[in-house]
């Protein structure tokens, strides 16, 4: 698990490979990513966007940005949590991800939270590449 705080926002990640949705033979990976976002703030935000930075092990640079996450712009009381999964396909058997997230309070202030830099990697696909 991954975890960072940035302006009372804690960011935990869990990431997974998905065996059924990749082929190494076609390079091809794909790894999934469970998110909790947690608001420790004493107001109400809501995620508005994310930004994410992907490199693969070659150095490949692939950046995601959009609205809300999921499809959804979800609001988050004092306290809440939120949580959701998504994925990421890759070229190569590893790779890392990093991002932040902009919320916006019921006041209007505008800010970011940190994603904790993760790594996508397979201890038994590296052992056969090493």
């Amino acid at each position: 698990m991954y975890q960072a705080t940035t302006n009372d926002i804690d960011v935990e990640v869990e990431p997974f490979y998905i065996d059924e949705q990749s082929d190494p033979d076609e390079d091809r990976y794909v790894w999934g990513y469970h998110i909790k976002i947690t608001n420790r703030s004493s107001s109400r935000i809501q995620l508005i966007s994310r930004y994410w930075h992907i490199t693969d092990e070659n150095g490949y640079v692939d950046e995601v940005a959009g609205k809300g996450v999921v499809g959804e712009e979800p609001f988050l009381e004092p306290g809440a949590s939120y949580q959701y999964s998504s994925g990421c396909p890759l070229d190569t058997p590893s790779g890392i991800m990093l991002g932040r997230y902009q919320f916006k309070t019921d006041a209007g202030l505008v800010f970011d939270a940190e994603i904790p830099a993760f790594s996508l990697d397979r201890p038994d696909i590296q052992r056969v590449l090493n």
